[in-house]
């Protein structure tokens, strides 16, 4: 305890301010001659300590809808009607070999192709064809941007959402929240920036943590997990008997101990932690009014359906990301689990479907008549796609489809994608991107550029290097921007 007050005591002393300002200097004068065209005005930092926007951006926020488990693109958006007259055959090799397959099917020794059992119907102006499993997505198709173009290296599913959500196959990096929530700070002091809730009840597909972590970015960047029920966020209520004036007080003492700590060692954990200490002090009050939903009117639970009332469920995350929305909440990040269907494929994807159509397209809805969906990006989508051939067994009612990296299907709607758009294309066996493909890095390129950030230049110095959500790679995909 002595070695400490010497050194704050020297700390505070003329040779102890001029020792820190000659070292502050000399990074100044180093960063100059490394990178003399970062040093200074374009790497200014904004106010509140923001880093970008880098220009103006068409969207404010994001509300991302992670389909966990992989829904197949040839059940719902990516229409093939070549597959009927393959459907039983044995997929031709020259497009088989094109692909890597999991090891669910080394033991497979037919593969025959097979056609959806569901309808497919072209809606709206654009004409988008739509599976029935949608009828009620199929309601706004011209508000979407669909890209039928998508692909990933990565054949399973953790590895597979790390990439999406962190741009990386190995757990570590930071999330896009993340990015977002270092990059562009916040629009509302009382909720953290990025905002995380897990459906109950979708599928024993597991899900990881570290896909909403902050990785090596300091760690008040991480998503925090709302959880339905009594308590949305753990631990965030006093204890019995302690006085609100008296967490206060608490609360002050701890930031000048830490403020001293800081002083000494300069760790930025240091400053996370009276970070996180005074957004629980906040999300004490303003948590419990953004979460409650019993003053929406009837109208709404109307339009996001019955099972808005229950807390927990997918209809009531999509009603709460709408009010997190509203409240300037910058990344929203639902999970739904449960797309995951290797086996008896007709029968799972219709329940996901029924579980999940509504409440999307109320959200986009919800967004659009509020203003809102002007500036507000919502995605739509999994990790991967499905095989065309059948995995299992192929009989009259049921099939089964395996991970397939090679293509896949997502959509965009809202601030900055060019709305009632069909965007790439695949091959008739819904196998191998023909068409204007569209890689993870190009998307998390695309979605960082409508914020307003040039992905190349929002990076953080780790262990030596500068590292980015988009690695080295990644394209913006001008097309798809309105």
């Amino acid at each position: 305890m002595d070695d400490i007050k010497r050194q704050l005591q020297f700390a505070e002393t003329r040779r102890g301010f001029l020792k820190k300002a000659s070292l502050g200097f000399g990074s100044i004068a180093l960063s100059s001659m490394l990178a003399p065209s970062s040093a200074f005005a374009n790497n200014v930092l904004f106010n509140d300590g923001k880093l970008a926007p880098h220009f103006m951006p068409k969207a404010k926020r994001v509300i991302y809808l992670f389909q966990s488990g992989a829904p197949s693109q040839i059940e719902t958006l990516d229409y093939k009607p070549a597959l009927a007259k393959w459907h039983g055959k044995e997929i031709p090799p020259s497009v088989k070999g094109t692909q890597r397959n999991s090891g669910m099917v080394t033991d497979q020794s037919t593969f025959p192709l097979v056609q959806s059992i569901f309808n497919f119907k072209q809606y709206g102006q654009s004409g988008a064809w739509m599976s029935e499993l949608f009828p009620y997505t199929a309601q706004v198709v011209d508000d979407l941007c669909i890209i039928n173009s998508m692909y990933t290296e990565a054949i399973n599913h953790e590895p597979a959402v790390m990439f999406l959500q962190t741009g990386s196959q190995l757990s570590g990096r930071p999330s896009i929240g993340s990015w977002l929530s270092y990059g562009l700070g916040s629009d509302n002091k009382d909720l953290p920036n990025f905002v995380v809730l897990v459906s109950k009840g979708g599928g024993s597909q597991p899900l990881s943590s570290a896909a909403w972590g902050n990785g090596f970015l300091p760690s008040h960047h991480q998503g925090v997990q709302f959880r339905s029920g009594k308590d949305p966020v753990l631990y965030l209520n006093n204890p019995h008997g302690v006085q609100d004036n008296d967490r206060r007080r608490a609360l002050d003492y701890i930031k000048a101990l830490n403020d001293q700590q800081y002083s000494l060692w300069n760790d930025p954990e240091i400053q996370s932690k009276i970070n996180q200490y005074e957004m629980a002090y906040k999300m004490q009050s303003s948590v419990p009014e953004a979460v409650d939903t019993k003053e929406e009117p009837d109208h709404i639970y109307k339009l996001y359906g019955e099972d808005a009332r229950k807390p927990g469920t997918y209809a009531a995350n999509c009603l709460q990301a709408r009010r997190l929305a509203e409240r300037g909440v910058k990344f929203i990040q639902l999970y739904h689990t449960g797309w995951d269907q290797h086996g008896n494929l007709p029968g799972g994807i219709k329940r996901q479907a029924r579980d999940t159509d509504q409440a999307t397209a109320g959200l986009i809805q919800d967004l659009k008549q509020r203003g809102l969906l002007e500036d507000t990006l919502v995605v739509w989508g999994g990790e991967f796609g499905r095989t065309s051939f059948s995995q299992g067994r192929l009989t009259a009612k049921s099939y089964g489809r395996d991970h397939h990296p090679g293509c896949f299907s997502m959509w965009m709607a809202g601030a900055g994608v060019k709305a009632g758009m069909v965007y790439g294309k695949t091959d008739e066996f819904s196998y191998n991107v023909v068409e204007n493909p569209v890689h993870i890095h190009d998307f998390q390129a695309t979605l960082l550029h409508l914020l307003g950030i040039d992905h190349e230049r929002l990076t953080f110095k780790h262990q030596g290097r500068r590292f980015r959500l988009t690695d080295v790679h990644g394209h913006v995909v001008k097309d798809i921007l309105s």
